[in-house]
């Protein structure tokens, strides 16, 4: 693997009122030039210190981040400001100039390394004709939607030229739609320009639209590391299964047998399973939940469903359905 970031066995522990807590507990992976890498976890995994110190934002207690092929902790200020700005970030909260118009919030960070006003201008139209929010030059952050908000916030980060986009939780406060529209620009751009791009999120959604490979983050340790296709069919942590399992919640408070999950080859998959199950049983099942998830623009299709109270026909039954090559059977933890 020809590595763009190269984390090893990063530590970082802060002092909290409650005493210490490890944010970070050996964490180690790396991430290809141009790939377009995810790292998701619940609320307090270790993402977002993980993605800070990614750049520096944050110093780790223990190890190593060598982005590009250097170790950011060797650089003096002046070399790790000029490494910073080939590391763009965009979050949550978008953090624009709120009393800046468009273009000028794209135009900043071009004029404070020097670029004169006039250039600036120019790159930055063209920056937001990248994004698509040409028209909206002249006009206000508060005058745009969270989507545009975003789009902007892209563009000014376009205008850094950086060699690594890094995004956290960047599409948490957006709707479904324009999550999609976003994901599609950070796919489009990474595309084109072989900008290396990683995803902080707690949405396994987000992961399987755009990403790669990704790595799974609970209470500060990485615990499972894979394709997202195959941590989608075969996940193994429980980690890994809280976030793809996404009707967990409802199905642990339901009485009855086993819970298991069916994830299909193939999602328009011609085969009655379920059909057939029922068939050869002679004993019913509850479907709880079915649907069709998109991994990196590949339809796969999953299933919930509830076995029978007798533990011997629900075990028998699960032995069936793994004997199907056309899909991947995983009991849900109750």
């Amino acid at each position: 693997m020809n590595a763009m970031i190269s984390v090893s066995h990063l530590s970082k522990t802060f002092e909290s009122k409650a005493g210490l807590v490890k944010a970070l507990d050996d964490v180690s992976f790396e991430v290809a030039k141009g790939e377009i890498f995810g790292i998701i976890g619940l609320s307090g995994a270790g993402k977002s210190t993980l993605v800070r110190c990614l750049n520096l934002l944050e110093k780790p207690d223990e190890g190593k981040a060598i982005v590009n092929g250097k170790d950011l902790l060797d650089l003096d200020e002046r070399k790790l400001r000029e490494e910073r700005r080939k590391i763009g970030m965009i979050f949550q909260s978008f953090n624009l100039l709120m009393q800046d118009n468009v273009l000028d919030n794209v135009c900043f960070p071009m004029e404070i390394v020097g670029v004169s006003k006039a250039e600036a201008r120019k790159k930055a139209l063209e920056y937001l004709r990248i994004v698509g929010l040409e028209n909206k030059a002249e006009a206000y952050p508060s005058q745009l939607s969270g989507g545009q908000k975003q789009r902007v916030a892209i563009a000014r980060v376009l205008a850094s030229n950086p060699e690594i986009l890094l995004c956290d939780e960047a599409t948490s406060a957006l709707d479904p739609e324009t999550t999609k529209s976003i994901l599609a620009l950070i796919k489009d751009i990474n595309r084109k320009y072989d900008i290396t791009v990683v995803l902080i999120t707690h949405e396994m959604a987000v992961i399987q639209e755009i990403c790669n490979r990704c790595v799974v983050l609970e209470d500060g340790k990485l615990v499972e590391e894979n394709t997202v296709e195959e941590l989608f069919r075969h996940p193994k942590t429980s980690a890994a299964k809280r976030l793809i399992f996404n009707s967990t919640n409802q199905v642990k408070s339901m009485s009855g047998g086993k819970i298991i999950r069916i994830a299909f080859e193939e999602a328009n998959t011609t085969e009655p399973v379920i059909a057939n199950l029922i068939l050869e049983f002679k004993t019913p099942v509850n479907i709880l939940e079915s649907n069709i998830t998109s991994i990196s623009g590949t339809s796969r299709g999953q299933m919930m469903v509830q076995l029978p109270d007798n533990e011997e026909i629900a075990l028998k039954m699960i032995d069936h359905l793994r004997h199907n090559k056309a899909i991947v059977v995983e009991e849900v933890e109750g």
